[in-house]
């Protein structure tokens, strides 16, 4: 259990790349990796579950972003949200699969909340978007690709 203290770092940079700032997650896995002091399916799923709750994060602030935009200070226009929520809806909620994805991630996760998509839909979907990229890190460092 000596590896608890790793994962829980993992955990919360996991958390924090899956919110708007840039990614470090992907670096500090593949180093962890490289150490092989680590069991590496953990190391997956902390990193999935860190991202996962990120990811929830992001989609809490598009439950609550109609409030937000009234504000002067408010960045984004009303257009660009319109037009993002047209996207989301004409794809369906499989637009979720894509949440793990580097700079369209977090708009589609604000996105699934601004529409309010079912957290049954959204979570499944945001923990397989994210394992499937993260295990695909794994498989590249092990050398399967």
């Amino acid at each position: 259990m000596a590896e608890i203290h790793v994962l829980i770092i993992l955990f919360f940079v996991a958390v924090e790349s899956a919110t708007i700032v840039p990614p470090q997650t992907d670096v500090l896995l593949l180093a962890l990796f490289a150490t092989e002091q680590y069991r590496a399916w953990l190391l997956v799923l902390a990193a999935v579950a860190g991202s996962v709750l990120g990811g929830l994060i992001n989609y809490s602030a598009g439950r609550y972003i109609r409030i937000l935009q009234q504000k002067k200070w408010f960045p984004v226009k009303q257009k660009y949200l319109d037009k993002a929520a047209r996207i989301f809806r004409r794809h369906g909620k499989l637009t979720l699969l894509l949440c793990a994805m580097p700079l369209i991630g977090d708009a589609v996760t604000v996105c699934a909340g601004m529409l309010r998509v079912n957290l049954l839909w959204f979570i499944p979907l945001a923990a397989l978007s994210r394992a499937v990229r993260y295990g695909f890190l794994w498989a590249l460092y092990a050398g399967i690709f």
